[in-house]
């Protein structure tokens, strides 16, 4: 029986990875695994059978790459491809069981041992954990949004941070501050509460400690601060399973989003003081938020790819407000950007899945450079005039202009119409348009837009309904707060 650090010193060539996702993700997955020289496994479902990854899979891998599963999030199907595979490694890609630190954990535990392609399942757990994220932050004089960084059982300590919260938005100049008062053990929306008046704060606490104890066994509550009007910046962070010598691959700005708070447009860096004023200093927010993130990287020893989100308030104050344990959906646009020793070309999934299976990073921050702009827009079957409601149908036509500045990303066939599977968000493709500065690379993702050929129909008839729109009206604030 092999442990992990037998595997870690196999050779790359000897490795064999399961690509544990579908659509475009598996696709990256796959055409990294073949840059680093690595056979793979894929895996897809009845629903899926049209998918893009399905075809790369047979094309790139042969038929024996290939396995049908009845749901990806089926842990025990996937485990028993990956054995008959032979597979000595996970990726689990985004979604599904990316931060899943019991997943990971199982994957690196079981009696015929594999290795995980992200951190490792104790750094999941640690850092996935946000009440921890935040008290490890604080630890290390990382700002995190006001409020408590653990469950509060005492009616007076709980007014006291209420207090504290509500003097600090006030001295942001925020006219109507207000706090929200949560279940700590609650999710999905339950037990929550805006307080906007500091009287009313105990009665609010008491209702909601009581509906905690009723619903959840924990009557423990957490006071926080509701920002409203901020930019959502990210730090890329890249390290190898030493963990001591980590590096960043740049920020990236997010801001532009659906009603319900999903990305719809990113771009790297995250903001552009050359070309836009700010009222503050913004090369200072992007320093700070890197140095931040690194510092709690070495702490915890973080030894993949990761990812830690901010808020940016309009004072240009910044705030931790996450970490996501995993390679994420914008990657391409950090990358897109990037240089390690004068070599474009950057791939973080190929650096994940080398790192991730033993190798040295093999390079410092000093061998890492930037040029230009990146944006990536997010092709999306959705009506943003209905509150970005998925569209479900057929696509019958999907075309775009080639060209050097231009990397599209997609799982959906160009030659043959694709039927949108429901059992799936309806994602489409990733676009990133890479520019000397801010303003190419708005006009040049402007002229992508304008080229776009995409049509199709629905069941009843009608035309489809993209967010296309959406990202050309939005082009022009990219980058402004």
């Amino acid at each position: 029986m092999s442990t992990l650090q037998d595997l870690y010193k196999l050779p790359l060539d000897q490795h064999k990875v399961l690509v544990a996702n579908r659509g475009e993700i598996a696709i990256r997955i796959m055409r990294a695994c073949a840059k680093l020289g690595l056979p793979f496994c894929a895996v897809y479902t009845a629903e899926d059978a049209a998918s893009g990854h399905v075809r790369h899979a047979r094309e790139h891998g042969g038929e024996k790459s290939l396995y049908r599963v009845s749901s990806y999030h089926d842990a025990n199907e996937l485990m028993a491809v990956a054995d008959t595979a032979e597979c000595t490694a996970v990726h689990p890609g985004y979604g599904f069981f990316a931060e899943d630190f019991r997943f990971a954990r199982r994957v690196t535990k079981r009696d015929r041992k594999m290795i995980f392609i992200g951190p490792s399942w104790k750094i999941i757990r640690e850092l996935g954990d946000k009440i921890n994220t935040k008290r490890l932050a604080r630890s290390l004089d990382v700002p995190t949004v006001p409020g408590s960084d653990r469950p509060i059982y005492d009616e007076v300590e709980a007014e006291r941070i209420a207090r504290s919260v509500f003097e600090f938005q006030e001295q942001q100049g925020i006219k109507r501050p207000l706090v929200l008062v949560k279940a700590s053990a609650g999710g999905g929306g339950m037990g929550i509460e805006e307080v906007y008046d500091i009287d009313m704060f105990r009665s609010v606490y008491r209702r909601i400690r009581n509906y905690a104890l009723r619903q959840f066994k924990d009557e423990g509550v957490l006071i926080e601060q509701r920002i409203t009007d901020f930019n959502h910046l990210e730090v890329q962070i890249v390290s190898d399973r030493s963990g001591q010598h980590p590096v960043h691959f740049g920020t990236r700005n997010c801001s532009i989003q659906s009603t319900g708070l999903q990305k719809r447009i990113e771009v790297a860096p995250g903001f552009a003081p050359h070309n836009i004023s700010y009222s503050f200093n913004a090369e200072k927010v992007l320093v700070d938020i890197v140095h931040y993130s690194l510092t709690m990287a070495r702490k915890v020893g973080y030894d993949n790819v990761g990812t830690w989100e901010w808020i940016v308030t309009r004072n240009g104050d910044p705030f931790l407000m996450e970490v996501n344990t995993r390679i994420q959906v914008e990657n391409g646009v950090s990358a897109r950007i990037s240089t390690v020793n004068n070599k474009g070309d950057v791939d973080l999934i190929a650096e994940q899945i080398r790192t991730g299976l033993g190798q040295p990073l093999g390079y410092g921050q000093e061998a890492i450079a930037f040029d230009g702009v990146g944006i990536e827009y997010r092709l999306i079957a959705e009506d943003p005039d209905n509150r970005f409601t998925p569209w479900v149908g057929r696509i019958e036509r999907f075309s775009w202009q080639e060209q050097p500045w231009l990397t599209v990303l997609t799982h959906v066939p160009t030659d043959e119409p694709y039927e949108i599977p429901t059992e799936f968000d309806p994602n489409l493709a990733l676009a990133i348009v890479w520019g000397k500065d801010l303003d190419e690379a708005r006009a040049r993702g402007r002229e992508f837009l304008d080229g776009l050929v995409l049509e199709g129909r629905n069941a009843a008839g009608d035309s489809l309904k993209s967010n296309v729109n959406f990202l050309r009206a939005n082009t022009e604030r990219i980058l402004r707060f």
